[in-house]
């Protein structure tokens, strides 16, 4: 498989710079949603370079790394809580989309994005299903908005220890619902993620 397939049809199609752009987070039960967009050099692929859901921690932070430095252009950004009770978590995985793009130190010409639902980006843009495993610089991207999340959720475990997102990340896991079960929700916990509880308080006590 060629990782570069679509860029080359960008930059014959005459434009300058692509960028990747994806998002990781909108499943969790809590903390942001975060996107990040790369622009890597014409024709390179960075080695290694792969779906963010196919690596482990350890490669995913070696190449979190190694994107940074071989990249032309990288960000990253994210929506909030609060803004993905108002926009929904669609809406605001799109809205962080924009913020990444919108934050590259060299503008992109065209963008590459991960999935089908098209961002409105102020430039060109493609969807591309399964883009993470397809095209180089939406993997890039993928692992530059995990990695980041990830960290972020460390910070969060750091100031709410008692949910374990140091180990889940925010993710729907058994031992996420019972902490939230037992302590209540906080502050970072998507309210309208948490519509079922009562269900999992049920089904809980019956396991």
């Amino acid at each position: 498989m060629d990782w570069l397939t679509y860029e080359h049809a960008l930059y014959a199609q005459g434009f300058g710079t692509v960028c990747g752009v994806d998002e990781a987070g909108r499943g969790p039960l809590a903390g942001p949603v975060f996107a990040a967009a790369v622009i890597l050099p014409r024709g390179v692929m960075i080695e290694g370079v792969n779906d963010s859901k196919k690596l482990s921690e350890k490669r995913r932070e070696i190449l979190f790394d190694r994107i940074r430095d071989q990249a032309l252009a990288c960000a990253v950004a994210s929506a909030d809580e609060r803004e993905i009770a108002e926009y929904n978590i669609l809406g605001a995985s799109l809205l962080a989309m924009r913020r990444a793009v919108s934050s590259l130190q060299i503008p992109a010409q065209a963008a590459l994005v991960d999935g089908n639902r098209d961002p409105l980006l102020t430039i060109p843009s493609t969807c591309v299903v399964r883009g993470d495993a397809r095209c180089a610089c939406i993997a890039a991207a993928s692992i530059l908005a995990k990695v980041s999340r990830d960290r972020y959720m460390l910070e969060l475990d750091a100031k709410y220890p008692q949910y374990g997102f140091a180990k889940h990340k925010g993710y729907p896991t058994r031992a996420h619902y019972e902490a939230i079960l037992r302590y209540g929700p906080c502050p970072a916990h998507r309210l309208y993620f948490l519509r079922n509880l009562e269900e999992k308080r049920k089904q809980y006590a019956g396991a």
